[in-house]
């Protein structure tokens, strides 16, 4: 991979280059990093300078390399010659984000941090960014990455969190990166600290706020009423995480002698019971999870692949569509549709399925796979 540092290289500004009356004063003692254009690999012309590609140039040092000596004073050079550079950045790299333009949306945090490492808004974001990418490439099947998108963001929310400054939204978005992670200890910490945060605020509260406020409310008392703190419920959930599954059945089933009514207990041991190939006894735990309330997308996925293994090809097809009903974008749902469909025989429909899959997710693993063995008749 190419280092993008290759890209720049060091000027001192020519005697009839035209800088701002008002503009920062240059010390022509400090050189100048300049991004080359990409058609100029080998040599730069100084005829063609301009100001943008120093302040590219500037914005590349901030991201790649944050210990330069002179990054004190190119972020003085940057903030004087745009002093919006950092609202324009922000909206730049959230909306890079949106359209899952991950690479771009990196580099602009990176520069972002760079230009203001204690900014805490920008530590969110970060946080944030990796957090929702991280879930993206889990959902395409590219776990490793998942995991590694995981790990910065709890760099950046562990950061936002300790920051001198506290900022409620740090605390609010850390909530929910722990629920996924099924650390609800954690997230009931966190969510109880964007309370008290926004409970000690004196001013009037927006809608918006209201809203995650109540749903913070609502978060908190529902790991305390499912009792989803317990050591057993932890422990189970980390021994099937590390394949011991059935030392995880092991604690879920004594976690359900006390809390017979909890869903995602119930599921816990479906997921086990489903690792283990044991598909009648999995789709018995996943019937029990939507009795008792786990009536979404997750659990209606699990109970659709026993029902598949066991051969009711329909009834998981049933499932599936109607879990794509709730969530119309999930893609593990579709790609599912598209392997129910290959198994009735119907590749035309899971082709579909597939292609699908890829217009949400161009990176989505399976997606390319199963297209892949369709096209060389491997299926």
């Amino acid at each position: 991979m190419k280092n993008p540092l290759d890209s720049i290289v060091y000027i001192t500004l020519p005697e009839d280059f035209s800088v701002p009356e008002d503009a920062f004063q240059i010390d022509v003692t400090i050189p100048l990093p300049v991004q080359k254009p990409a058609s100029d690999d080998e040599f730069f012309d100084s005829s063609s300078l301009s100001w943008e590609m120093i302040l590219a140039g500037i914005l590349t040092i901030m991201a790649y390399e944050k210990d330069n000596t002179h990054l004190s004073y190119y972020r003085s050079l940057l903030l004087s010659v745009r002093p919006d550079i950092k609202k324009e950045l922000t909206e730049a790299a959230v909306l890079k984000a949106r359209n899952a333009d991950y690479e771009i949306a990196e580099e602009i945090f990176s520069a972002l941090r760079g230009l203001d490492p204690e900014d805490v808004g920008t530590l969110v974001n970060s946080a944030l960014f990796y957090d929702e990418r991280g879930s993206s490439y889990r959902k395409s099947g590219l776990t490793e990455d998942a995991d590694a998108c995981d790990d910065q963001a709890y760099i950046y929310y562990k950061q936002a969190m300790t920051s001198e400054v506290p900022v409620p939204d740090a605390f609010f978005n850390a909530g929910f990166f722990f629920l996924k992670q099924k650390d609800f200890t954690r997230a009931k910490n966190v969510l109880e600290t964007y309370l008290s945060l926004v409970s000690s605020f004196d001013e009037e509260i927006s809608e918006d706020e209201r809203y995650k406020y109540n749903r913070a409310k609502e978060i908190i008392q529902d790991i305390s009423s499912r009792n989803l703190e317990d050591e057993q419920f932890k422990a189970a959930y980390d021994f099937i995480l590390m394949g011991e599954e059935e030392k995880g059945m092991e604690q879920i089933r004594l976690f359900l002698e006390k809390n017979p009514k909890v869903w995602n207990a119930w599921f816990m041991l479906g997921w086990a019971l489903r690792r283990l190939e044991r598909w009648e006894d999995a789709k018995s735990a996943f019937n029990q999870a939507v009795l008792c309330g786990g009536e979404n997308t997750d659990t209606f996925n699990e109970l659709a692949i026993c029902f598949l293994e066991l051969g009711e090809i329909e009834e998981s097809k049933k499932l599936l569509v109607y879990a794509l009903s709730i969530e119309p974008d999930n893609t593990k749902i579709m790609s599912n549709l598209g392997y129910v469909s290959m198994r009735s025989g119907d590749f035309a429909e899971a082709r579909k399925f597939f292609l699908t899959v890829l217009e949400f997710d161009p990176d989505d693993v399976l997606a390319k796979q199963m297209l892949e063995k369709m096209e060389n008749d491997l299926i």
